[in-house]
């Protein structure tokens, strides 16, 4: 009985053994790698097993707008041209990685000569890219007590840039009632959007500010840039006000002056503006080329 059990045991394990040698069974070391940009980076692609001596190796980026060939017929094709090579067996090395190169990618092994005679294996490739310096915006003067927006955007970096401001090169906190510096501060700060929001301003947030973006690949900042906090002058606007109205009551008294003492009727009447007399019965009036005079055309009807 044993020895039948393990005639059927050695069998089993042959048949295993037979069937593993005649189908190619591919693997990799790191199926979600990354790198920074401009960084070499190998993408494995591993036989463990094959009889095939010649098998076809193909390479495909597969992307939103669907899979394109990499490596094909033996040479590196597409995007990846004259920055990439293939390492035996199939292993593909990136020597210039960009962020264009961020995608998935298939190893496609075909083998003619195995009984199971396709693998394919999925690698995710996230090439990281440092954020540039971002644009700052913190405005030059801000009345006490009024609200103020200060915000920070830079959209190369990947992945997305994570934001920190500071003050007088002192972080500030998400939260003021974590510091005992920004303790008595109202504000509201979004490391997602980079926006600085204060509720109400006071005296003491008066300084430098400048903004950090970083992700995994690095981080910049923009240059400082200073806010001032005033105080608004009420009663000089107030008697601004006055002076103001005052000065229109007096040029509106003015003109109503002038218009009723007659400054701006017209008085004179030009030569050419004369009112013709009323004609009498049977007499016509001719005017002469002097001054204005009249004489009679007809004489009298009895």
């Amino acid at each position: 009985m044993a020895k039948t059990r393990l005639a059927c045991l050695l069998t089993l394990l042959s048949t295993h053994c037979y069937f593993s040698v005649l189908a190619v069974v591919l693997r990799t070391n790191n199926d979600s790698p990354w790198t920074d940009e401009f960084d070499k980076i190998e993408l494995s692609c591993l036989i463990e097993s094959i009889s095939t001596t010649n098998p076809r190796i193909e390479w495909k980026k597969i992307k939103n707008e669907g899979p394109s060939y990499v490596f094909f017929d033996k040479k590196v094709s597409g995007d990846l041209e004259n920055r990439a090579m293939i390492r035996e067996p199939a292993t593909l090395v990136i020597t210039n990685a960009t962020r264009s190169d961020t995608a998935k990618y298939r190893c496609e092994v075909t083998a003619p000569d195995d009984q199971k005679s396709f693998d394919e294996i999925v690698i995710d490739l996230v090439v990281r890219v440092k954020p540039v310096v971002p644009k700052c915006s913190v405005p030059k003067s801000v009345p006490f007590g009024k609200s103020a927006e200060l915000s920070c955007v830079e959209d190369e970096g990947f992945p997305k840039s994570q934001y920190q401001w500071f003050k007088n090169r002192e972080e500030i906190p998400d939260d003021p009632k974590t510091s005992l510096k920004f303790f008595n501060s109202s504000y509201t700060l979004s490391a997602e959007t980079g926006t600085l929001k204060f509720i109400a301003v006071r005296k003491e947030d008066a300084g430098e500010y400048y903004c950090r973006a970083r992700n995994d690949a690095g981080y910049a900042e923009c240059p400082p840039q200073k806010m001032e906090v005033y105080d608004i002058d009420l009663l000089g606007i107030i008697l601004g006000v006055l002076v103001v109205v005052v000065v229109l009551l007096c040029i509106t008294v003015g003109i109503c002056c002038a218009y009723k003492r007659g400054y701006f009727s017209s008085q004179k009447q030009a030569g050419n503006n004369y009112k013709v007399p009323t004609k009498g019965d049977g007499v016509d009036y001719v005017r002469t080329d002097d001054e204005g005079d009249f004489r009679h055309k007809s004489s009298f009807v009895i």
